[in-house]
């Protein structure tokens, strides 16, 4: 008999009814340190007081409106990310997801009002992960992702991840945009050189195609910069956002610039939830945090001093890992033991990693995450790694 929960998830044996900072609390009383920050979406923490606040406050005024109405907190947002970025307009989403599914209509869009419906070819990455929708599984193109979905929206080619002669031998004035994760999140940790991505741009601009950053996961402070993709001294046209812009509130967005979005006008997109005053004030009270200097320089700070330490763990134990991998508190450590093994041994020892891909574990903290409780993360860590090492070998 089927659950009245569709059985689309493979769940841990944990249910979670509180959570402080970077902890979490089980039912049953214990406390388990979150190094998964809901997937990289609790950049500040659980229930961080200046988010609390200010849904809080919204909360005893104005839930929703829809879209037939101005909505000031969205403008407000809006203004924030474009005097932050490169772009010029923002459009409001609930989730990552839809927020793929835009940038793909926006991409078809402008080809169409530049007398070129024709050019739909989209490049997309192998080990990419765009969301589950429709268009996101196309631009992903893994059979895992694809499998039994078919027919799956065409117009979408798939390259072989960080291969630069293989995309210039693919860019010709046929492609419409190429979608790329400067950091690869569900593809396991996996960082594009800051000159990839500037010869991305250049090889984009020589055909005229829309470039794409995929900034669900590496954005909104997660790698240093509030955006991965500034550390390579570059831009995208397009830019999806979500997870950490809303702090744990459903928050996603569609940056861009004039001309990307130009054939984006009146009735063309909505959404009746999307930059809602509830998911808007949350978002302005991350922004107002995550996007000053003095935040950003602190991620890099406690970055730095994290990875140094995990890679300290993997030359302890290099029958378990092989190597870290990321940027800024964006970190993969690659297993040579099953990844689950790891994160299941981790659960005895409260402490809460992601999977990903490539058989890496994923380290996501929230961004605030203390140096303490990172030193805490660091002994949790070793123990588990330890009790692995000590299985293999019996």
């Amino acid at each position: 008999m089927i659950p009245s929960v569709l059985p689309t998830y493979s769940r841990a044996p944990l249910s979670f009814v509180k959570g402080q900072g970077s902890w979490l609390f089980e039912a049953d009383g214990r406390r388990f340190l979150d190094l998964g920050a809901g997937i990289a979406v609790n950049v500040l923490g659980h229930a961080n007081p200046d988010l609390t606040a200010a849904l809080t406050e919204q909360a005893g005024q104005l839930w929703h409106t829809s879209n037939l109405y101005e909505i000031p907190l969205q403008k407000a947002l809006a203004d924030k990310l474009v005097d932050a970025t490169f772009a010029d307009t923002v459009f409001f989403t609930n989730s990552g997801t839809e927020a793929c599914e835009l940038a793909i209509k926006m991409t078809r869009k402008y080809w169409f009002e530049k007398d070129q419906p024709g050019r739909v070819k989209i490049i997309a990455f192998d080990g990419s992960f765009h969301g589950r929708s429709a268009a996101g599984i196309a631009a992903a193109g893994s059979e895992k992702m694809t499998h039994g979905f078919g027919p799956l929206l065409p117009g979408f080619a798939h390259l072989a991840f960080d291969d630069l002669d293989a995309l210039e031998a693919e860019m010709d004035e046929t492609v419409a945009a190429v979608i790329i994760e400067p950091i690869q999140g569900e593809g396991g940790i996996r960082p594009l050189s800051d000159a990839y991505l500037q010869a991305l741009r250049n090889a984009c601009d020589a055909v005229g195609a829309l470039l794409i950053f995929d900034e669900i996961q590496c954005g909104m402070g997660r790698t240093g910069k509030l955006f991965a993709h500034e550390w390579a001294k570059t831009t995208p046209d397009i830019m999806l956002v979500a997870k950490g812009i809303g702090g744990g509130f459903p928050l996603g967005a569609v940056l861009a610039t004039e001309n990307a979005a130009s054939g984006m006008t009146a009735g063309t997109h909505g959404s009746t939830y999307g930059g809602n005053p509830l998911a808007c004030a949350v978002g302005n009270a991350v922004m107002d945090i995550v996007a000053t200097d003095e935040f950003l320089a602190d991620v890099s700070r406690k970055a730095g001093a994290f990875r140094q330490k995990l890679e300290g763990l993997v030359d302890a134990q290099p029958e378990v890992f092989e190597a870290v991998r990321g940027s800024g508190l964006m970190l993969g450590l690659k297993c040579k033991v099953p990844n689950m093994d790891l994160i299941n041994a981790a659960y005895e020892n409260q402490l809460l990693i992601v999977p990903a891909s490539d058989n890496v574990v994923r380290l996501l903290p929230a961004l605030n995450i203390t140096d303490d409780e990172i030193s805490q993360a660091m002994k949790r860590l070793e123990s588990t790694a330890k009790f692995v090492s000590k299985g293999l070998k019996q």
